[in-house]
């Protein structure tokens, strides 16, 4: 099985970013506000830097500039410089800076635990969004250009980031990846090649076959009439997915023929999804327990997080249209010690054996959506994600205690035989605010209050900003359809579930909703008394 080829570009032209310069104080701070933090160093009030602005600095003064901020209304830095040997390089100080790449609430919870690291001095977070910035748990680079990779190269070279972390997984298929390792930036994510597990469903098929990995029959399509004859052929129901990215919406459950000739008929006829449609996978309907299982992957070794479990679906009671999901929960209860085991000897070494042996190393890591069969008992392999997993993400960083940014940092150095993970042991649990509407039409600009008192609730609770931007008066509205993912742990998941609807029940936004059952399957399957 040939590898899926990525073409580099060839020749990298860097932004003119203007002569350097070194403003005062009170041109620096004019008009800025937001909170930001370098951790490791001292927190500050600042904005999302500029790009027009950071590019004025000499390279020598870049990390030797003041950062302790005053709480004086004009905004003016005040208090110690700091510097290191006068190069202009985070690495020059005891600890990295970490550029995480996107801007929903997965790179959020990154941003946040990249924080808590006590090895990481600095997080940037490109482009982020409103609320990561006013968080202060990163300085967001709004205005750089992801899909540049000679923006972003030039950005770590300017920045001396030693760790870059991918978040979506756009850039990963366009081969961000590549073009970051050949500038010998230390990146964790997998390349365009490697991503081609999730860029194209066909692609992971074929790698199940060839090396045994247990997933669900399937027949691949470029004709509507065979599409639908094969169909016929096999009964309803019966899963009909687009082979490429289609934004989480290229999957449908057809529990008729009819439907599922509807779907052939929307991605090969009428080109529902583009290029990403252009291709199907008629794949056999699994009845079971779905299920999230993630591993940090070096190229080599595996080592795996813990278990969650997300909810798909759009309505209480796993009802209405599929979503990218409404809430999550860590630990999942399906997946029991020996099911991980299982998991991990079936499914993620064999895949990760399979990569390396077509010449594809995989580095990052694997989020593989589970069914756990009904009639076996046992776990197939329904889809890949070359990223982590959005709400589930935020449930794991939470819980989350060791140096993510050394762990990930190992990750790309082919180190993880080296490293263990700690983790907390009590439950947390995500509920997804989403714009009414979400998701199908949905409007924009809709304004939310109360976030600050929201947090307030407990210190164990922390909301992670999805979709979210800020109106001319500093009010926090939507700008997206999933906006919030409100997060909270607990000694127990009922302590987790209750502190994370008291946080929702503060939070001030009409046009908003979420589901009320998140963690509904794990409830069930406790004992009584222990709830």
């Amino acid at each position: 099985m040939a590898c899926a080829a990525h073409n580099i570009a060839s020749s990298l032209r860097f932004p003119d970013f203007g002569p350097a310069k070194v403003f005062p104080k009170n041109h620096l701070c004019s008009g800025l506000s937001s909170s930001v933090s370098f951790v490791g160093y001292q927190k500050w009030r600042w904005s999302a830097l500029s790009l027009s602005h950071i590019g004025e600095f000499p390279v020598s003064t870049r990390w030797s500039f003041i950062t302790r901020a005053s709480n004086s209304s004009n905004g003016d830095l005040q208090g110690n410089a700091f510097s290191g040997s006068g190069n202009g390089s985070a690495k020059d100080a005891e600890g990295v800076a970490v550029l995480v790449i996107g801007g929903g609430g997965r790179e959020h919870a990154l941003c946040y635990a990249l924080k808590q690291s006590p090895s990481c001095d600095a997080v940037f977070c490109a482009p982020g969004n409103a609320g990561i910035d006013q968080s202060g748990d990163a300085t967001c680079i709004s205005d750089l250009n992801i899909s540049d990779s000679a923006a972003v190269i030039s950005f770590c070279h300017m920045w001396g980031v030693g760790l870059v972390v991918i978040g979506p997984e756009a850039p990963l298929v366009a081969g961000l990846a590549n073009d970051l390792v050949k500038a010998g930036i230390p990146t964790f994510g997998p390349s365009a090649e490697a991503a081609a597990l999730e860029g194209s469903k066909d692609f992971m098929k074929k790698l199940c076959d060839k090396y045994g990995i247990p997933t669900a029959n399937y027949r691949t399509f470029t004709n509507p009439s065979d599409a639908k004859q094969y169909v016929k052929e096999q009964g309803a129901p019966i899963v009909v997915k687009a082979d490429g990215l289609a934004a989480g919406k290229g999957v449908i459950v057809a529990m008729t023929l009819e439907e599922a000739y509807e779907a052939i008929d929307s991605m090969l006829v009428n080109g529902a999804f583009g290029s990403a449609g252009s291709r199907v996978i008629i794949e056999e309907f699994l009845e079971g327990e779905e299920a999230s299982f993630f591993a940090l992957v070096d190229g080599e070794t595996a080592l795996p997080l813990e278990s969650a479990q997300d909810h798909k679906r759009v309505g209480d009671g796993d009802t209405g249209l599929n979503t990218g999901g409404m809430g999550a929960y860590s630990p999942a209860p399906v997946l029991t010690k020996e099911l991980q085991s299982a998991v991990m000897e079936s499914i993620i070494l064999p895949t990760v054996k399979g990569m390396a042996t077509e010449g594809c190393k995989f580095v990052g890591v694997l989020y593989a959506g589970l069914m756990i069969e009904k009639k076996s008992g046992l776990p197939k392999l329904i889809e890949y994600n070359v990223r982590f997993g959005d709400p589930e993400c935020q449930v794991l960083m939470m819980r989350l205690e060791s140096d993510l940014a050394q762990v990930l940092l190992a990750a790309t150095r082919g180190e993880l035989g080296r490293v263990s993970l700690s983790w907390s042991s009590g439950p947390a649990m995500v509920v997804v605010m989403a714009s009414r509407g979400y998701p199908g039409a949905y409007e924009k600009g809709t304004v939310i209050k109360n976030l600050e008192e929201a947090e307030l609730i407990s210190p164990m609770v922390k909301i992670f900003h999805a979709g979210t931007a800020q109106d001319s008066n500093g009010n926090f509205i939507a700008s997206g359809g999933r906006v919030l993912g409100v997060t909270a742990k607990g000694k127990d998941l009922e302590e987790a579930r209750a502190r994370a609807y008291d946080a929702v029940e503060a939070i001030d936004w009409p046009e908003g909703f979420c589901r009320h059952d998140i963690g509904w399957r794990a409830l069930k399957r406790m004992p009584l008394a222990s709830r």
